[in-house]
């Protein structure tokens, strides 16, 4: 098949766009608000946009608590989202004023970070403190705003628990990190293979 996703021509009962986008990492996101107040919400656009020097980026449609609380602070962390911490994970997306802690909702201990204001998730095994650096708004090809926003920032610190390294590598099957697939899916990776790149 063949469908038209400005128009969603598809004809199935659900839109698979994200399905065919997958497996996507969650950038569990926790940030402060001018008045200290903190929110942590998942998101599944989301990645590494640089290396030497790394960025993050994390996306959604509309004006949400992190992106007023990152561009008015300038600090947020990513936390690693864990098959271990799923249903947290799934309880601090819910749609809460903006003045409700989601950690505290979803009984979570937070710690001190080193580099920013915002803390991190104590049982989350891998956090990278962010710098603010910009937000990236997108046209459509009419012309017209699309109420999607990125915002990007740079890594400054990045913690990772001891017990998930192995002979000075990370072991991806002890972080058993959660990804987000199509509709209500979810997938955790348990399993990973080495594969040398041609020379």
């Amino acid at each position: 098949m063949h469908y038209d996703p400005r128009v969603n021509d598809h004809g199935l009962p659900h839109n698979p766009f994200l399905a065919t986008v997958v497996p996507r990492p969650i950038g569990w996101i926790s940030s402060l608000s001018p008045e200290g107040v903190l929110n942590l919400a998942p998101y599944s656009c989301f990645n590494a946009v640089a290396t030497e020097i790394p960025f993050l980026m994390f996306a959604s449609g509309g004006p949400k608590d992190s992106f007023r609380n990152v561009e008015a602070t300038g600090e947020f962390v990513v936390n690693m989202a864990t098959f271990e911490l799923r249903e947290a994970v799934n309880l601090t997306s819910s749609v809460v004023p903006p003045e409700v802690d989601e950690a505290t909702l979803a009984g979570l201990e937070m710690v001190p970070s080193i580099m920013v204001k915002p803390p991190r998730v104590a049982r989350s095994p891998i956090a990278h403190e962010c710098k603010y650096v910009k937000t990236v708004t997108l046209d459509r090809l009419d012309g017209q705003p699309h109420p999607t926003r990125i915002v990007i920032g740079q890594v400054v610190n990045v913690y990772i628990d001891d017990d998930v390294l192995r002979d000075g590598l990370i072991d991806i099957t002890r972080v058993r990190p959660l990804t987000r697939l199509g509709y209500m899916e979810y997938s955790s990776i348990d399993t990973s293979f080495t594969m040398p790149r041609p020379r």
